[in-house]
């Protein structure tokens, strides 16, 4: 009897070492996840280029202005031609104030990059004030894609198309309004298309050719445990959720996020960033 109050008591022990960790050692810090991507549809001018790609900030729940501070110093070490954030900026369970309104401000205010800094709206950003959200992109100087493109434009008349969605979550994706470029035009050869939900890839490439897939929702799980971590898996990323796939011939990332959502624990799966490199074939 006594050597199984002594296990029940180490069993109770470990488990509770291991929640304490998810929540605050699991929260905290941030990885730098880096990847190559090799195509010959990138134009000449855009050969290296340099993209960071964060996502799911859940800003207030976990995410707080020093927070904020530490991401935006490591992206602008990675000096990035073009910043991609795939939604959720503001969790939906707290209520913003002006502060917090200037805080977002003037912290990616300070993202610096050479061609743009783009964002979508996710799932929790439906739920707040759009004109809020509007009004923070805006005076940070990110360029808010809905059902919209944007061209980047590089020597000898280059182009990067550039896409976004909506959220998938409560049916207001529009890929068709996205490519509408393509109707009368066919002089881009490479497509990064934003989702916030991996999941509509399929929709996108049932429909279209794209090159880049880039989304965020899943935080790859935040309970990175087998098994467990489909359990906390939104609707939206049930199919498509780890780190990467090879859909047809289109490269899907999904970021892991920055902050937490329903549940303030991650375990086994830090907050981090992605950082991708494309390089020209036969350059």
């Amino acid at each position: 009897m006594k050597k199984f109050i002594r296990f029940l008591l180490i069993l109770f022990l470990l488990i509770a070492l291991v929640v304490i960790y998810a929540r605050y050692g699991g929260t905290e810090g941030l990885k730098t996840k880096e990847y190559t991507i090799e195509t010959k549809d990138i134009a000449t001018t855009f050969d290296g280029i340099k993209i960071v790609h964060f996502s799911d900030l859940h800003y207030l729940r976990v995410t707080n202005k020093n927070k904020l501070k530490q991401i935006v110093e490591e992206i602008n070490l990675i000096n990035p031609d073009i910043v991609f954030f795939t939604g959720d900026l503001i969790d939906k369970d707290f209520t913003t104030t002006d502060k917090d309104k200037d805080d977002l401000i003037e912290e990616l205010n300070n993202i610096k990059s050479k061609y743009g800094k783009y964002a979508i709206i996710g799932n929790h950003d439906h739920v707040k004030d759009i004109d809020l959200l509007k009004d923070i992109y805006t005076n940070s100087g990110f360029t808010l894609l809905q059902n919209s493109y944007d061209i980047i434009y590089g020597k000898d008349n280059d182009k990067l198309f550039i896409g976004g969605v909506d959220t998938y979550s409560y049916n207001e994706s529009d890929i068709d309004k996205v490519m509408n470029y393509f109707t009368d035009n066919e002089d881009i050869s490479y497509k990064i298309i934003l989702t916030h939900e991996p999941d509509y890839t399929d929709i996108i490439l049932s429909k279209y050719k794209v090159n880049l897939v880039l989304a965020g929702h899943s935080h790859n799980g935040q309970i990175n445990i087998s098994y467990v971590k489909k359990l906390f898996l939104p609707y939206g990323s049930k199919k498509y959720y780890e780190n990467y796939y090879k859909v047809n011939d289109t490269d899907l990332y999904v970021s892991s996020g920055i902050g937490e959502s329903r549940i303030n624990f991650r375990l086994f799966n830090k907050p981090s960033i992605n950082f991708y490199r494309i390089n020209k074939l036969g350059a």
